[in-house]
């Protein structure tokens, strides 16, 4: 079986892997850019899940958090952070790997008593920014924690 007998329409090698529409074939090569370059040029990313059910082991009632919702109205920075070497609270940057609350804000790493435990530091950081924006934002507990 030669080349050509696979596809007897055509007469050239380029006929035969360019389709009869070239818009199909330009689209194929933006796909495959995508996928493989686009990650390292900042095109495409991780952005967390859309959404987040947030729980400890001792919680009663987990919250329910819309992430993507969240990251439509505010920069990662407004939540995000992290702590230098010295414990210290430091602002997020970009690209900078994103670590469960947990991490720092337990009883065993975090020495400030209003922030030792993921329950506290969310009602902190959440509560305060629905007061903020209460026209849009659930203020009633049951607004955020699922029954």
């Amino acid at each position: 079986m030669n080349f050509y007998s696979l596809a007897p329409e055509c007469t050239t090698w380029q006929e035969k892997i360019m389709p009869s529409k070239p818009g199909i074939f330009i689209g194929v090569i933006v796909l495959v850019f995508a996928f493989t370059v686009g990650d390292t040029l900042g095109i495409a990313g991780d952005l967390g899940p859309e959404i987040m059910v947030l729980k400890t082991p001792a919680a009663k009632k987990p919250a329910r958090f819309p992430h993507k919702k969240h990251q439509g109205m505010f920069a990662c920075k407004k939540c995000h952070h992290t702590k230098s070497k010295d414990g210290k609270k430091q602002p997020y940057e970009e690209d900078m790997q994103i670590r469960k609350c947990l991490t720092c804000h337990n009883s065993d790493v975090m020495k400030n008593p209003k922030l030792n435990s993921f329950k506290l530091a969310a009602h902190g950081l959440c509560k305060e920014c629905h007061k903020e924006h209460k026209d849009s934002a659930p203020t009633k507990c049951t607004g955020c924690h699922i029954k």
